[in-house]
């Protein structure tokens, strides 16, 4: 029986008290030191049974450990009870310091809360400080922050006594202990969680590295990743190898280039803002030999949690074989497929796109007065809409948005004085002389022949920058831009002169003349009025001339 006044007692009990306590910070998990805090208690605090009830996170609490019967054990742990229960146990017990006491003369009304508990039956205690069996005791367990952990319950006393000073200060100790070893235990366990989750993610990330690393190296089409922002914008950081077999360089040489490095000059701006605003685009990039491919580029931002947007994955994709495609559609629906010249919808589109509905002389007057508007302190005012426009007392009409300060270069003709230096567009209209007869005569092989070798003819004899069309049959048109009219003139006879001479077909010689007309472009004409013009002139050159001239050019 314990005398609190001998000292060797007290030595002993710390020793006990020393070692499970040691015990304490060497179980491995949760559920280890729970255990070990209850079997603490039966081994070094002079208890035959102690319970741990833990705070569970929906704040209830549950009987997490048992020790000193196996019976009790199977039967509460696992067990419930409410945390207002406990409250209430807590609450009304005797404040021994940190512990609660609630003796059996006062228990009773417990009896029917939902708290587990296990007692015995035995007698009524004979001494005043006997221990009753339905005596309770509990030290609860609180955080470092105050939060209550769990509570842990003792009972039946070896010395049949309850505690005094001494094993009440024992338990107390236990308990602060207790409460550290299950802060530290929950830390680790968090910590083993956390460890295995980021384990986890880390191998998920590894894998979903590799299985990248592997569609971007094999892809079958280009992909590259290229730096976003800062000084380096567009720079290449990472190439596969079909973009590199694509473009003929190596993965090495590839990394010293940027796309713009590689972009045609004209597809330049189509890359920018591709590559500023993600999304596509089809430009041409460079080869090594210094060819260039058509490619689509289909660009992903890829975008860091911390710094914000910081690469560009690109997909680059040959699409030559469908842009030449494209192209000779095109040029099919815009150039003569006998030929080869642009053909009469293309003419008029080039023509068209040099003229404008307002003839320059309107313009002129316009902007003289809107000069005279301003020098009269603005009282004359300016109006537009979509019939024209009226400039002070002055009614100009012909044209929607009159673009008083436009950048257009309105294109006008020189004046039938031969001696006039205006340079303007000058229309050339061509019928061939004879070329009926050879289609008669010889067959449309024949005439065939003797069309390609005219447009042959014709395209040698003008500048670069004029365009030579067909406009059907046998009549071609000529746009030369730049010419006054005695510069038109000289190149009628010039043009004449390269189509008279006889034309080889099949072995035999054959030979046509040509009419030419000289029209002028203007602003304020529509293309077709630009080309009945020509053609007018056209005629009336024709009839001025004897039919056996015409051959002969």
């Amino acid at each position: 029986m314990e005398t609190e006044s001998e000292p060797y007692v007290r030595l002993a009990t710390l020793r006990q008290l020393h070692q499970v306590v040691a015990d304490l910070n060497t179980a491995r998990s949760l559920a280890d030191t729970l255990q070990t805090v209850a079997d603490g208690i039966v081994a070094g605090l002079g208890y035959e049974l102690a319970c741990v009830n833990l705070v569970r996170p929906d704040g209830d609490l549950v009987v997490a450990a048992f020790a000193g019967n196996a019976a009790a054990e199977a039967l509460i742990t696992g067990r419930v009870g409410s945390r207002a229960s406990w409250e209430r146990r807590l609450s009304m017990g005797e404040a021994w310091d940190g512990l609660r006491f609630i003796p059996h003369t006062e228990g009773w009304v417990l009896l029917d809360d939902d708290v587990p508990q296990w007692h015995t039956e035995g007698p009524d205690p004979r001494f005043e400080d006997e221990w009753h069996p339905e005596d309770r005791l509990y030290a609860p367990m609180y955080a470092s922050g105050g939060e209550l952990l769990g509570v842990i319950s003792v009972d039946r006393p070896r010395n049949g006594r309850r505690p005094g000073a001494w094993g009440r200060e024992a338990l107390q100790m236990y308990a602060f202990q207790a409460a550290i070893a299950i802060s530290n235990a929950r830390l680790r366990a968090n910590m083993q969680r956390a460890l295995v989750r980021l384990e986890r993610e880390q191998q998920a990330l590894r894998a979903s590295e590799e299985s990248f690393r592997q569609a971007f190296e094999y892809a079958p089409s280009g992909m590259a990743i290229a730096e976003m922002g800062g000084d380096q914008h567009g720079r290449l950081l990472r190439t596969n190898d079909a973009l590199c077999r694509l473009l003929g360089r190596p993965a090495s040489v590839m990394r010293r280039y940027a796309f713009s490095d590689l972009v045609h000059p004209e597809d330049i701006g189509t890359l920018l803002r591709t590559s500023a605003e993600g999304g596509r685009a089809e430009l041409r990039l460079g080869r090594r030999d210094g060819t260039y491919v058509w490619v689509s580029l289909r660009n992903s931002v890829v975008a860091d949690a911390a710094d914000g947007p910081r690469f560009l994955l690109t997909h680059v994709e040959d699409i030559e074989e469908r842009k030449r495609h494209e192209l000779q559609l095109a040029h099919r629906a815009s150039h003569d497929s006998l030929t080869g010249l642009p053909n009469s919808a293309e003419l008029r589109a080039r023509l068209g796109a040099r003229l404008c509905r307002r003839p320059q002389s309107v313009r002129a007057t316009a902007v003289e007065a809107l000069d005279a508007a301003y020098e009269t302190g603005g009282e004359a005012r300016i109006h537009a809409d979509e019939h024209g426009f009226r400039a002070g007392g002055l009614d100009f009409s012909g044209g929607p948005d009159p673009g008083l300060y436009d950048h257009h270069v309105h294109t006008v003709a020189p004046a039938t004085d031969i001696d006039d230096d205006t340079k303007g567009l000058a229309v050339l209209f061509c019928d061939l002389d004879g070329f009926k007869s050879i289609n008669d005569r010889f067959g449309h092989h024949t005439g065939d022949a003797v069309l390609i070798e005219v447009a042959r003819r014709l395209t040698t004899g003008v500048r670069d920058g004029d365009t030579v069309a067909r406009l059907g049959g046998d009549e071609f048109v000529v746009l030369a831009d730049g010419l006054g009219a005695a510069d038109a003139a000289d190149l009628a006879v010039r043009l004449r002169n390269a189509i008279i001479p006889p034309i080889r077909v099949d072995g035999r010689a054959v030979r046509v003349g040509a009419s030419f007309g000289i029209g002028w472009a203007s602003c304020g004409m529509s293309a077709e009025e630009v080309l009945q013009s020509a053609d007018q002139r056209m005629y009336i050159e024709k009839r001025s001339r004897s039919k056996a001239h015409r051959r002969a050019g």
